[in-house]
């Protein structure tokens, strides 16, 4: 499953700070959801850096932790660019 579309969240950081990231993509991978994300407002001309996170769940709420095993990550990566492959241009 993927999705694609204009969805927004406000991540906070252990220190705080809080950041908007788009959501580019959402995949599953082995029962589990991973997101796409961007900072939001990024400029559509320079290189996006795309960041992978995990949402997990904790004591009923939604978490997103970023992953750090090295194959999960690269597995997910390998969906998402076929996943955009995929997708049609939409040139409105």
């Amino acid at each position: 499953m993927s999705e694609f579309g204009d969805d927004f969240i406000t991540i906070t950081d252990e220190d705080g700070q809080e950041y908007e990231l788009e959501v580019l993509m959402r995949v599953e991978y082995r029962g589990s959801e991973y997101l796409g994300v961007c900072p939001a407002g990024a400029d559509e001309d320079a290189e996006l850096e795309v960041s992978i996170l995990k949402v997990e769940e904790e004591d009923g709420e939604e978490i997103l932790s970023a992953v750090l095993d090295e194959a999960e990550l690269d597995a997910v990566y390998a969906i998402m660019l076929e996943s955009s492959e995929e997708e049609p241009e939409d040139d409105d």
